[in-house]
C-alpha cells in the first residue's frame, strides 16, 4: 500500500477538523489536548512523517507518557484510547499502515483504579468557601463553587440552570434537560429533578442575583443563573475556577508541598492544574457525595439528589471505608 506522507501536527489538525461537527465542544478540546502530547513526542523523536509509525514506536510513546509523574493511570488510559482512535482515522486517509491502531496497547484498569479516589475533603471545601466569603463574596466564583459543593451537581447541570429555575420561596432549583438550547443533561430527561437548597445557599444566591449577576441572556434568549458579561458560563470556566481555588496557597496562604509560592509554576493564571493539590470539578462532586454519605444521609436520598444510580454511587463516588459504613449502620441498629 502506498502511504501519503503527513506531518504529525498537520495530521492532528486534519483529524480535529474532520471530527469537529460530531464531537461535543468539551470532547473536541480534550482530544486536542491529549494529542498535543503526541505531537511533542514526535518532535522530540524527530518524526516528521507519520508513515514511519510502527507498533514498537507507539509502545515507546506509551512509556514516554507513563513517565510523566503527574499522569494517573486512568488518565494514561484515556490518552492512549484517544491515540488509538486517531491512528485508526489516519488509516482511512492512508497516513499509516493498515490496522496499525490495533497495535496501540490498551491500558487496563482495575475496578478501584477506574473509580478514581481524588476528592475534595470537607475541610478543603470549607477553606475555599471561607476564603471566597471573605474576599469575593457573592461573586460568580463563590456562587459556582458553593453550588457544586452544596448540591452535588455535575458541571454541565450547574451551567444549565436558568434564573427562573431558582425558586427563592420554595428554596429549590429545577434541573432541566434543554438540549435544543445547548444545555443537555447527562442523563437526559431522566436527570431532571428538583433540588432543595439550604438557607445559606439561598442567601448567597439572592445576594448574587441582587448585587453581582450581570443582566444578560444567552444566544437562545434564556437568562442563565451562572452568568458572565458574555452570557452563560462555559464548562471550561467552571473547571478553571475549581483548579485555581483548590490550590491550598490560595485559600490558606501556605503550600503543603514545600514549594516557593512566588516561583511555583502552578501559580500562573493558566497552570493551576499543575499543583499536586488542585482538583477538578468532578472531585468536588465526589467529595460532596462522600460527605453527605458520611453525614448519615441515606444512599437513596444522595443518589436522587445527585442523579446517580446505586451501582454507580457505590463504585465511583462512595469513598467511605468499610469501618465507616459499619459504624453508620450501627447507629441505625441502636435505634431499633
Amino acid at each position: 500500500m502506498n502511504l501519503e506522507p503527513i506531518e504529525p501536527e498537520h495530521a492532528v489538525e486534519l483529524y480535529l477538523d474532520d471530527r469537529r461537527e460530531e464531537l461535543a465542544d468539551l470532547t473536541y478540546s480534550t482530544h486536542r489536548s491529549r494529542l498535543s502530547h503526541f505531537i511533542q513526542w514526535c518532535d522530540e523523536r524527530d518524526i516528521d512523517n507519520l508513515n514511519e509509525l510502527t507498533g514498537r514506536l507507539l509502545y515507546e510513546y506509551r512509556v514516554w507518557r507513563r513517565r510523566d509523574g503527574n499522569l494517573s493511570k486512568p488518565s494514561l488510559k484515556s490518552q492512549m484510547d484517544t491515540l488509538r482512535v486517531f491512528i485508526r482515522w489516519l488509516e482511512s486517509i492512508e497516513g499509516v499502515a493498515p490496522d496499525l491502531h490495533m497495535k496501540v496497547r490498551a491500558v487496563t484498569l482495575t475496578a478501584e483504579e477506574n473509580s478514581r479516589d481524588v476528592l475534595l475533603t470537607p475541610a478543603e471545601a470549607d477553606g475555599i468557601l471561607e476564603y471566597l466569603g471573605k474576599y469575593s463574596y457573592a461573586s460568580l466564583q463563590h456562587v459556582t463553587i458553593a453550588l457544586l459543593w452544596h448540591t452535588m451537581l455535575r458541571r454541565g447541570s450547574a451551567r444549565a440552570l436558568d434564573l427562573s429555575d431558582y425558586d427563592a420561596e420554595e428554596q429549590s432549583i429545577a434541573v432541566q434537560h434543554r438540549p435544543d438550547s445547548d444545555t443537555p443533561l447527562k442523563n437526559g430527561h431522566n436527570g431532571e429533578r428538583l433540588v432543595a437548597l439550604s438557607d445559606w445557599m439561598c442567601d448567597l444566591l439572592d445576594d448574587w442575583i441582587a448585587m453581582q449577576r450581570p443582566n444578560v441572556e444567552d444566544e437562545f434568549g434564556r437568562e442563565p443563573l451562572l452568568a458572565t458579561t458574555h452570557g452563560r458560563i462555559h464548562q471550561s470556566t467552571i473547571s478553571t475556577y475549581v483548579y485555581r481555588l483548590s490550590r491550598p496557597c490560595v485559600y490558606s496562604g501556605a503550600c503543603p508541598h514545600d514549594r516557593d509560592i512566588d516561583s511555583c509554576e502552578a501559580t500562573g493564571p493558566d497552570s493551576a492544574s499543575k499543583c499536586p493539590s488542585s482538583v477538578s470539578s468532578h472531585a468536588i462532586r465526589r467529595g460532596a457525595i462522600t460527605h453527605h454519605l458520611n453525614s448519615n444521609v441515606p444512599e437513596n436520598v444522595v443518589g436522587g439528589r445527585a442523579d446517580v444510580s446505586q451501582d454507580v454511587l457505590e463504585q465511583h463516588y462512595d469513598r467511605r471505608s468499610d469501618r465507616e459504613k459499619m459504624e453508620q449502620r450501627r447507629k441505625f441498629l441502636d435505634s431499633l
